[in-house]
């Protein structure tokens, strides 16, 4: 059980309560503090803390906290504490804490603190913070057309990303906490008016209902905050890219972001959000629904495709041209194995390919995922362990799921896979479509903070058929005039043409 600290009101006593805030931070190299004296007279000490490389020299003019001690260094006594109470001074971003505990906490978010004797409140100025990762290319999600802008791992720059493509008094920033120990910052950015209250309320409610010591990534939220967990397929839409996130605001969805993480969630989600890129909108519709029929082929290949070898070749040979079924014959003489071994093996060393390559640096990674495979299979086909036919169709499906556009939404069908080959590979074709059903039968009953997953092909009627206008096919954009279902029902119309 994780007790939570004593709470100590700032009393003014600045002797008493920089004590106290000093033995909070016992054995910290990395914090600083410093004890000061304000006023014409120099009279007034002042107590300043911070975290070391997350605050320039304060005696620089450009600083903030520059600029307010040399203010309040040429005040008399009386108007120190004026100052202080009204912010005459001007700094812009400045908060006061009546706790200790809310100081600390303040100064941990990489500002500087200020206590001053005789001032019964604790006053946080802001200065260079952490430092961090500039705004960057994503090395993921890439589009054709688009801004090419990423994520960084700073949730307050991720918010003024977003900020930058929506600039409405509407689009709101909601903060919380998660972490007992680590304090980090999650931001929600909504539409007032557009995204459902009872979305949000949903997600407040699963913050809230669990306690860890640390959230070092959105991944960890993501996971404690899913409500059918088990289920391989995500619950939460993933993005590296601003544009998609202010996308799904405006359609009246709810983006989560994570200090320290580069990645934001958005929910709720379905089935058709994850097969959508964002230069889907950018392009002409032909273009737009040419590549998501494509995408979608991709999704059911990557799930199905050796499990149909195995089962056409093994238990319904009648079902193939004679013509190929001899030259499927033709490429397994020799081999010593049964097809189902060949398929395993060879998907296997495939998927060991992709993680070296995931995790192998630079250009070395590219370069074992594409080499490595040429050289495995063509290596395994010359030594009669596998047929070339299955080096095609691991090759295939492996092209498959890499043409998947969200990571964790293809990943989900790389693990279904193995299922369908075993199914397959004990009950054939009947087995293969057992396979199909159980995994359609599990979409038909997920659901994302209450949206059905298969939406738009499940429960259309619920947005008169509007939501198929954008689903397989992308019709044409002065055709999407209604936010799909996501949105509040009283504030559905986006597009409005004058006449």
């Amino acid at each position: 059980m994780i007790r939570e600290r004593e709470s100590h009101p700032i009393t003014g006593n600045l002797q008493e309560d920089s004590k106290i805030f000093c033995q909070l931070f016992q054995n910290c190299s990395d914090f600083k503090h410093n004890q000061m004296y304000l006023g014409k007279n120099h009279e007034i000490p002042c107590f300043i803390a911070f975290i070391e490389t997350t605050v320039g020299n304060m005696m620089v003019d450009q600083t903030a906290l520059g600029k307010m001690i040399s203010g309040l260094c040429s005040m008399s006594e009386e108007e120190v504490y004026e100052a202080l109470e009204k912010n005459s001074l001007g700094v812009s971003d400045i908060a006061y804490y009546r706790t200790i505990e809310e100081a600390v906490n303040g100064m941990l978010t990489g500002a500087a603190l200020l206590m001053v004797d005789g001032f019964t409140r604790a006053i946080k100025i802001e200065d260079k913070g952490y430092p961090g990762m500039m705004v960057n290319k994503t090395d993921s999600e890439k589009v054709i057309r688009g801004s090419n802008e990423g994520f960084t791992d700073s949730v307050k720059t991720n918010a003024a990303l977003i900020r930058k493509r929506i600039r409405s008094p509407q689009l709101k920033v909601l903060e919380r906490k998660a972490g007992v120990r680590s304090n980090t910052n999650i931001s929600l950015l909504y539409m007032e008016g557009i995204a459902p209250k009872k979305v949000l309320e949903e997600i407040d409610k699963r913050l809230s209902d669990f306690s860890i010591d640390g959230v070092m990534d959105s991944g960890v939220i993501e996971q404690l905050a899913e409500k059918d967990w088990m289920s391989p397929f995500p619950q939460f839409q993933t993005t590296l890219r601003p544009d998609r996130a202010a996308m799904s605001v405006l359609e009246g969805r709810v983006v989560l972001l994570c200090d320290n993480s580069p990645v934001a969630l958005i929910l709720p989600t379905d089935y058709n959000s994850f097969i959508q890129t964002s230069d889907d909108y950018y392009n002409r519709f032909e273009i737009a629904s040419f590549g998501r029929i494509l995408r979608y082929l991709a999704s059911f290949f990557a799930m199905t495709l050796p499990g149909l070898y195995l089962a056409m070749t093994n238990f319904h040979t009648q079902l193939l041209p004679t013509t190929l079924i001899l030259s499927f014959a033709a490429a397994r003489q020799g081999v010593p194995f049964p097809a189902v071994f060949e398929v395993i093996l060879m998907e296997l060393s495939f998927e060991l390919l992709r993680e070296a390559g995931v995790r192998l640096p630079g250009a070395m990674g590219n370069t074992i995922g594409i080499v490595g495979g040429l050289i495995i299979g063509q290596a395994a086909v010359e030594a009669n362990i596998v047929s070339p036919v299955v080096v095609i169709v691991v090759a295939f499906t492996a092209l498959c799921s890499f043409a998947i556009p969200n990571e964790e939404f293809a990943t989900a069908f790389r693990i279904l896979k193995f299922f369908v080959i075993a199914m397959s590979a004990w009950l054939g074709f009947f087995g293969f479509l057992v396979s199909l059903l159980a995994v359609l039968i599990h979409l038909a009953h997920l659901k994302s903070f209450g949206i059905p997953y298969l939406m738009p092909y499940v429960g259309a009627e619920l947005t008169n058929y509007d939501d198929e206008r954008d689903s397989l096919l992308r019709m044409p954009i002065y055709w999407l005039t209604r936010r799909p279902i996501f949105a509040s029902s009283k504030n559905k119309t986006r597009l409005r043409r004058r006449k």
